[in-house]
């Protein structure tokens, strides 16, 4: 018989199975964040630095405000264990997961092996990137750009070196061995992965069933598609086969969530073994666009109500919620989004524009939000909290910050705000 969930249950399961049913700790250590990192799987990387940079959030959002140079030393040391890799986008993978990835890589190397790819036609290119770096150690793409020879034509052209490096990387030939700032060192992957984990083969198969359980351990709830784009794998009947065979052995189960549907019939979904439900989500947080509760769009939308689009490149004028806006989490509900902007000149947190979503309750959710704005302020060594009038939850989230003791708030007019 296939249990049947309620919406809301499902949605404390996932966030459970996401970290959210812990308390954050009073003093946050490496061992916290490697636990979080046991309960991802995976972090994505992005470079948009508005707020703070996307991979900086989910750590944040699960165990308040820690020290950015702790992330730094768990995941850009020399000694660190992790390393990156194309695991959902670019993300952190605990580095003994390596050869779990080797079909992506084998799958990038017969992309790339036509006569006419760019692989092909750029040979000299990749060797001397590898030659460099065999002789060398790790390096910054701009010590190569430096070291280039100098030659006629355009077989030198930076963007072919750092093309050279991103192909290299993605079929598992170079590693990043870490960065400087924001920049990546590349450097051949055995001199980043140890001989141990390197030698070892996983087949194709037993991979994909591995990430595929991951996912499920991760997700807590879920259907195919939010298993199959946890690790953005689109082999859809690998993934429906891992699925059989984690039934058969017991690890996932069949359940029915009222609601998760489609066309009027359910879609069919499965429940990790240890998942667990909790009676109540308590947490508050501020979410990045590519957290994993909300970064594969479908299942945010189904699970939370949540319709999120990134408007980066949408020109300002047409912007509904703002540039980068953050969806916001109080207990099992995304309720609110938030356009948060790090004023360092002014030492001040801004918050361009706030809306509500419709899970969110106006009167009881403000003042959660605004203890979660003041915390990421201090968490960015910021003094000041500033709240423009553009956005439904805006006034509301105004007057909660004035009412702490913590805030130093103040109003500011934001540009679509002052064209109105």
């Amino acid at each position: 018989m296939t249990d049947t969930l309620s919406a809301a249950q499902a949605r404390r399961i996932a966030l459970a199975a996401q970290g959210f049913s812990r308390a954050r700790p009073a003093s946050v250590s490496a061992r916290h964040i490697h636990r979080v990192m046991d309960r991802l799987g995976v972090l994505q990387i992005d470079s948009v630095n508005v707020f703070a940079r996307s991979h900086y959030m989910p750590l944040f959002s699960r165990l308040g405000a820690y020290e950015p140079a702790l992330f730094d030393r768990v995941f850009h040391s020399r000694t660190t264990h992790y390393v990156e890799y194309m695991a959902h986008e670019a993300t952190f993978i605990p580095i003994e997961d390596w050869p779990l990835w080797r079909f992506r890589m084998d799958h990038f190397r017969a992309r790339w092996a036509a006569p006419d790819s760019w692989m092909s036609t750029n040979t000299r290119t990749l060797r001397w990137v590898q030659d460099e770096l065999r002789a060398r150690g790790p390096l910054r793409p701009a010590d190569l750009r430096d070291d280039a020879p100098r030659e006629r034509g355009t077989w030198w052209d930076w963007d072919d070196v750092k093309l050279a490096l991103e192909h290299l990387w993605r079929t598992g030939d170079v590693a990043i061995s870490g960065r400087k700032g924001f920049e990546r060192t590349y450097a051949l992957a055995e001199q980043v992965i140890p001989d141990a984990i390197l030698s070892q083969h996983v087949p194709r198969e037993d991979a994909i069933r591995e990430l595929t359980r991951r996912a499920a351990r991760s997700s807590g709830v879920a259907t195919q598609s939010d298993l199959a784009d946890y690790h953005r794998i689109r082999d859809r009947a690998a993934v429906s086969q891992s699925i059989a065979d984690l039934v058969d052995s017991g690890e996932i189960l069949p359940v029915s969530v009222r609601g998760w549907d489609r066309g009027g019939r359910p879609l069919p979904t499965w429940r990790h073994r240890d998942a667990v439900l909790p009676r109540r989500i308590d947490a508050a947080a501020l979410l990045t666009p590519f957290d994993p509760v909300v970064w594969f769009r479908d299942r945010a939308l189904r699970a939370f109500e949540l319709d999120y689009r990134i408007e980066i490149y949408v020109p300002a004028e047409k912007r509904r919620y703002g540039y980068y806006s953050l969806p916001v989490l109080v207990g099992d509900r995304i309720v609110a989004r938030v356009d948060l902007k790090a004023d360092r000149a002014t030492s001040t947190l801004q918050v361009q524009s706030a809306w509500w979503e419709p899970q969110g309750q106006p009167g009881a959710d403000a003042e959660k939000i605004a203890a979660e704005l003041a915390l990421a302020a201090a968490w960015q060594g910021l003094a000041h909290v500033s709240v423009s009038r553009w956005g439904t939850a805006s006034e509301a989230l105004h007057a909660a910050l004035s009412g702490r003791a913590d805030a130093s708030v103040r109003r500011h007019v934001h540009a679509r705000e002052a064209s109105e």
